[in-house]
């Protein structure tokens, strides 16, 4: 039986592979899993996604399976102890910048009601791609992200981190148009933006 096509980018890692078929470029309707996305992207800036993978498990179990409510408690005591955990990306930064955006987080909530829904307002009706038609590390509308959610105080979420979130969560298709699971994913996304009104 022959493999089915799919994008370029996956190694031949079972982990990789799986998280291609079944999770990338997929909406996430629960908000702990959403706000996961966010926080992870921001963990692998400079690495491989790879690598975040494989150590998401244990990522998850130090911050609270990303309750961004639990996680914004998180104090001193907290941070040491998470810079100790060789299981996760030890960097003082961006263990920092978990815990403020999980409290930023809260806020938004407040004002906004809803992080699923606040978030999709910056889906894509179409993916942007460069001049010469490939896949660009950062987009106008990453690029707005970034800008507001650092006007609302978060950190570590530039727009290139902004435009992979926002590949991982559906906001725009990128998966291949000959990928096996494009069509499903469009058919997700596109039942996940029905009703709702995106940004210009």
């Amino acid at each position: 039986m022959s493999e089915p096509v799919r994008c370029d980018w996956p190694t031949a890692s079972e982990t990789y592979l799986e998280y291609h078929d079944h999770e990338w470029g997929r909406p996430t309707i629960r908000e702990h899993l959403l706000f996961e996305k966010i926080c992870l992207e921001g963990f692998q800036s400079g690495l491989s996604w790879l690598t975040i993978l494989m150590k998401r498990p244990r990522f998850r179990e130090v911050f609270a399976d990303f309750d961004y409510r639990a996680v914004a408690e998180f104090g001193s005591d907290d941070i040491e102890r998470l810079l100790q955990d060789a299981g996760i990306i030890r960097h003082r930064g961006k263990i920092e910048a978990t815990i403020n955006n999980a409290q930023r987080a809260i806020e938004l909530v407040e004002t906004e009601g809803s992080l699923v829904n606040w978030v999709w307002e910056w889906a894509v009706a179409e993916p942007e791609r460069t001049d010469e038609g490939g896949i660009p590390a950062q987009t106008v509308r990453s690029v707005a992200l970034a800008k507001e959610l650092k006007r609302r105080g978060w950190k570590f979420f530039g727009p290139t981190t902004a435009y992979a979130f926002m590949q991982s969560e559906a906001l725009t298709n990128d998966h291949d148009a000959n990928c096996f699971v494009y069509q499903a994913c469009q058919d997700e996304r596109q039942a996940f933006l029905a009703g709702r009104t995106l940004r210009p």
